[in-house]
């Protein structure tokens, strides 16, 4: 059975990038951040989700032309130049790291070159280079994965400061112009006259009012 390769493709040209050899090992790394708030009278602050962080994949490469008797450098830079500002991006490029089952849409954040052997005049030909990709998710993506918009769940939300209808409509719906909902269900005539500790219900949209019957999403 033939060797699978890693391959590190630039997303918008399609045009890859094989590694000389298959890293060792990788690290994937996900974590959130909680905010916290202090209310008076509770005995600790109240925990609430703020938001997830992006992956981010860690890797070493290991770079070789000893049998060559060339600039190891020539290699190294083509992996380092992914970092560059495109010109017709304006940005980096968006990256694709594909190895078997890992498939990671990411751009290249961090590129740590180590040259460790040398000719006898100086060239290096072999350089490892500690890699750190950041996960790419853009509004369209995020939306797709998470489907927000089409909430089919109640929750039950704590407010911090400095919340407010719309931020907490944003958090739950990706649109802050969603808050009647939360204000209705919630029987919160003044939008703007939220407190810290406040215990809100999130409905599922789209909401009907059992009361008068309007459906508002």
């Amino acid at each position: 059975m033939p060797l699978t390769k890693a391959k590190i493709t630039i997303e918008y040209s399609g045009a890859s990038l094989d590694v000389m050899f298959n890293p060792e090992e990788y690290s994937l790394n996900r974590d959130n951040n909680f905010a916290s708030q202090s209310i008076p009278g509770l005995g600790s602050p109240l925990i609430q989700f703020a938001h997830g962080n992006l992956r981010t994949l860690d890797m070493e490469l290991l770079f070789d032309t000893y049998e060559r008797l060339t600039d190891v450098r020539l290699e190294t830079e083509k992996f380092v130049h992914l970092m560059e500002i495109d010109p017709e991006l304006h940005a980096p490029p968006i990256l694709v790291v594909a190895w078997a089952s890992l498939q990671f849409r990411c751009v290249l954040t961090k590129a740590s070159q180590k040259f460790i052997l040398f000719l006898n005049d100086g060239r290096p030909v072999r350089a490892r280079i500690s890699a750190s990709f950041t996960e790419f998710v853009d509004p369209e993506h995020e939306a797709l994965q998470v489907k927000r918009q089409t909430a089919d769940w109640t929750k039950l939300y704590v407010v911090l400061q400095p919340d407010t209808l719309p931020s907490i409509a944003t958090r739950f719906y990706s649109d802050p112009t969603l808050w009647r909902p939360i204000a209705i269900a919630n029987r919160i005539d003044d939008p703007r006259r939220l407190y810290a500790g406040q215990q809100l219900t999130i409905p599922a949209l789209p909401y009907t009012d059992p009361e008068s019957g309007e459906v508002v999403q």
